[in-house]
């Protein structure tokens, strides 16, 4: 017998699994995620704001109309990367257990690059971090770490690699979300000149829009009067349009006028002055100082957005420069809902310099955010579909046949390790397979690439802050902290307006004892690990 053609396989099996140049044949994946940007914020979500490159990879991709986050940044990070809900990883507080932002990782609790780079993988990070520990020390092979979140014009406080960059005392014509697109476009070009036989991994995450509202004077001039008719008159427009793009089958939810920020800073409000209101009034009910003002803030998050998304299509380009687009697997997704919160912070407000610039402090506020969420209840903390509901687009020529349809399963940040996993032919690193670690509780969504099918799962599941949350099937049991379960039909209320818990109780009850059996599941886990947690005091952070 001929053993030479068996060798020949053999060898070729054994380079698929090491060989730079065959690797390349694997996709690349870039994970793009936005900062307190709301559900219909991009214009192929129902927006009114010019989002032209998102858009575009929309329609030459996929958009998911049933894909959740966490409710908050830190969570959701923690999710995304790692594969867990966040408290099962000491990223979120359980009843009974502290977590949260600057909670540890059990060492099993590996993020994406640890299972890419045994695969061939160069991994690269531009712009947020918010999860625990170094950025290096996670897999990455560059950063920058964008720590300073609380003026978009100076490079204070930043990091390069880990090492806190050196900001010249004459620092001029600095802007954040730029300079993490010109970090991400740096580190593509460099891969191409050294690498270019290598697969990447490259994620990519703005602070943009997240507050205080910083914007170019430029991006603000486009949108200054765009929005003085108001709230109630943004969401009509905005769900009317998503109406037309058949996007979602569901009534406008109502503006609660008793739902403020979920958390209270008083002073914060009256240092603002005269023109802040932290309750989503109806707009002919403010004063003509009220309506310029909220106008004003919403033309700053409209003209941080725009700004986003025309960084967005400098990297896209520069991945088509590079003959790299048709092979990359996109995502664009936001961490959390639109922000109702109010607060004053770093710097401090200055009410005579121009909104929007470095000496200023404001946030978007529950009127605008409840828009921006259109057409969903509340907002960021909450676990109500306006705070965990995020557009997901995925674009990816190469692997994805259809243009421009939809895909409505229900799906979570849970889901894209396994999906990344799937679509890259990556496996579990052999010593983690031998760590005491649970299962992921995501699924691959790559079924779904293909056709719109529902990919099945037991449930899925919120919490945060207090707010708590189930869906499983059409159906989702949903509470605010300190308020009864409210029952909704997501098939035929996805703006959960109809409380069903008084006519289904049998229904709500077995929701509930899910919930409670998946508290409990993650409870023993962290009951398990928790001696690997180095403080076990409860942490708060309110970004």
């Amino acid at each position: 017998m001929n053993r030479t053609p068996l060798i020949l396989l053999a060898a070729i099996s054994f380079l698929w699994g090491s060989s730079p140049t065959l690797l390349a044949k694997r996709p690349n994946v870039v994970f793009i995620l936005a900062d307190d940007s709301g559900y219909s914020d991009v214009g192929c979500y129902g927006g009114e704001i010019a989002t032209p490159h998102l858009d575009a990879l929309a329609d030459g991709g996929l958009r998911f109309t049933q894909f959740y986050n966490t409710a908050r940044c830190w969570p959701t990070r923690a999710a995304l990367m790692t594969g867990f809900y966040a408290q099962q990883v000491h990223r979120d507080a359980l009843p009974k257990f502290s977590g949260g932002a600057r909670g540890a990782r059990q060492s099993w609790a590996k993020l994406i690059p640890d299972y890419l780079k045994p695969q061939g993988y160069r991994n690269y990070h531009s712009g947020k971090w918010h999860i625990d520990g170094k950025v290096l020390d996670a897999g990455f092979d560059r950063s920058y770490c964008v720590n300073n979140q609380g003026n978009f014009f100076t490079d204070k406080g930043n990091l390069i690699d880990d090492v806190a960059v050196k900001v010249p005392a004459d620092e001029t014509g600095y802007y954040t979300t730029t300079a993490t697109a010109d970090h991400a476009i740096e580190c593509l070009k460099d891969h191409q000149t050294h690498f270019a036989e290598q697969p990447f991994f490259h994620y990519i995450a703005f602070i943009s829009p997240h507050f205080p509202l910083h914007a170019l004077p430029e991006d603000i001039e486009r949108y200054r009067d765009s929005y003085l008719d108001g709230w109630d008159a943004m969401r009509s427009k905005r769900f009317a349009k998503q109406q037309r793009l058949g996007l979602l089958d569901t009534t406008l939810s109502a503006l609660e006028p008793d739902v403020g920020p979920p958390y209270a800073f008083p002073e914060a409000i009256k240092e603002l002055g005269p023109g802040e209101i932290d309750r989503p009034l109806p707009w002919d009910q403010l004063t003509e100082q009220q309506k310029r003002f909220q106008a004003t803030k919403m033309a700053i998050h409209a003209a941080m957005v725009d700004r986003m998304d025309q960084e967005i299509g400098r990297v896209v380009e520069q991945l088509r420069a590079m003959g790299e687009l048709d092979n990359t697997l996109l995502f664009y997704a936001s961490d959390n809902g639109a922000s109702a919160e109010i607060m004053i912070r770093n710097g401090g407000h200055d009410p005579n310099a121009d909104p929007g610039s470095a000496a200023t402090y404001l946030c978007l506020g529950p009127g605008f955010s409840s828009a921006c969420n259109t057409p969903f209840r509340r907002h960021k903390t909450w676990v109500h579909e306006g705070g965990i509901s995020t557009p997901l687009i995925v674009h990816w020529p190469a692997g994805i046949e259809d243009r421009g349809e939809l895909r409505h399963t229900p799906s979570h940040v849970i889901d894209i390790l396994p999906t990344i996993l799937d679509v890259t032919d990556s496996k579990i690193p052999k010593e983690l397979k031998k760590q005491d670690r649970p299962e992921f509780p995501g699924k691959s969504l790559a079924s779904a690439f293909k056709d719109d099918v529902t990919v099945e799962r037991d449930a899925l599941w919120w919490l945060h802050d207090g707010n708590r949350a189930i869906r499983i099937g059409d159906w989702k049991l949903v509470a605010a902290k300190g308020e009864p379960w409210e029952l909704y039909n997501m098939k035929a209320d996805r703006a959960e307006s109809n409380n069903l818990v008084l006519q289904m109780p049998e229904k709500a009850e077995a929701l509930e004892t899910q919930w409670n059996a998946l508290v409990e599941q993650f409870s023993e886990l962290v009951r398990k690990t928790n001696s690997e947690q180095p403080n076990a005091k409860k942490q708060k952070s309110k970004r």
